[in-house]
């Protein structure tokens, strides 16, 4: 049986422990408001310039769609997004797992021949990724984070897509927590470089394809629109990430407060009963001296 000390001292503990976990809910609770508004905002826009984006890259020719172009992947940049703080789970090691399993079977061949590179947004996957033995880590963006906007990731999509047009990598693929729900997050591999047309399905071909007016030119629309509708996914992207850690972490932290009511009120039921011991004992030997100055 634990002293009354201990127990009180555990008792203590565990209480600031919930104070603070129930603080965290809270605020991830508010900042996850925010990030959700802006996901659900930007997904069709985002959904609907991709499709019109790749029935674009049925209609050009290779020497004008040059993020269109498509090769042999023997390089191949996977970009790997995570957060820059901790206490949401397994948000984290789900992604450097899904990475990881991507670039033992998917990639094998470009990770044998040192040709498999890995740039990171969030502080886990850089500090995972620095030290990890046959890949390139080229770069680490952990900054974007702190002021998500489409300006802040502009310089970052332009550099990965100067890499695909330059043929440095032949293909660049996302690895992230896609938002669903606060409870739920669908762990994503997705293809970013070369632009693809959509898959067609017997039923797609029977059926009349989406015809374009273009207005501007064919040209202008590549030269301008193209670009912004990849920039605009990388944002798409990491509004992704950001939303679902605000959800990962406000789950995590309603369980840890559930789990330190649970312990809270067994350190109490140890307490009382340790508490009880004590005084029973202190009765027993008041009796029993008592009993002695009567014998």
């Amino acid at each position: 049986m634990p002293n009354l000390k201990e127990v009180r001292n555990r008792i203590t503990s565990v209480n600031s422990t919930q104070q603070i976990t129930s603080a965290m809910k809270l605020v991830s609770a508010a900042k996850l408001k925010k990030a959700q508004d802006a996901i659900t905002r930007m997904r069709p826009y985002a959904g609907k310039l991709r499709d019109i984006l790749e029935n674009l890259s049925q209609s050009i020719d290779s020497s004008e769609g040059i993020y269109s172009r498509q090769r042999d992947p023997n390089k191949v940049l996977l970009v790997v997004v995570t957060s820059n703080r901790g206490l949401c789970g397994a948000f984290n090691a789900n992604v450097i797992k899904r990475a990881n399993l991507a670039i033992e079977t998917t990639y094998a061949n470009a990770s044998a021949t040192g040709h498999l590179y890995v740039l990171t947004i969030g502080k886990k996957a850089s500090s995972f990724f620095s030290k990890k033995s046959g890949i390139q880590h080229i770069a680490s963006h952990d900054e974007l984070f702190s002021n998500l906007t489409f300006e802040s990731i502009i310089p970052v999509a332009e550099k990965v897509m100067q890499l695909f047009v330059k043929g440095d990598v032949d293909k660049v693929d996302f690895v992230y927590n896609q938002f669903k729900s606060a409870g739920s997050q669908i762990i994503t591999l997705e293809p970013f470089l070369p632009v693809l047309p959509p898959e067609k399905s017997e039923q797609d071909n029977q059926s009349v394809s989406s015809e374009y007016i273009f207005e501007p030119s064919k040209a202008e629309i590549i030269e301008n629109m193209i670009p912004l509708s990849l920039k605009t996914q990388f944002f798409k992207v990491l509004l992704d990430s950001h939303a679902s850690e605000h959800g990962a972490r406000m789950t995590a932290m309603h369980k840890a407060t559930d789990n330190a009511s649970e312990l809270l009120k067994n350190l109490k039921l140890s307490y009382n009963k340790a508490r009880q011991a004590a005084i029973t004992n202190e009765i027993l030997e008041i009796v029993a001296g008592a009993e002695a100055l009567n014998g």
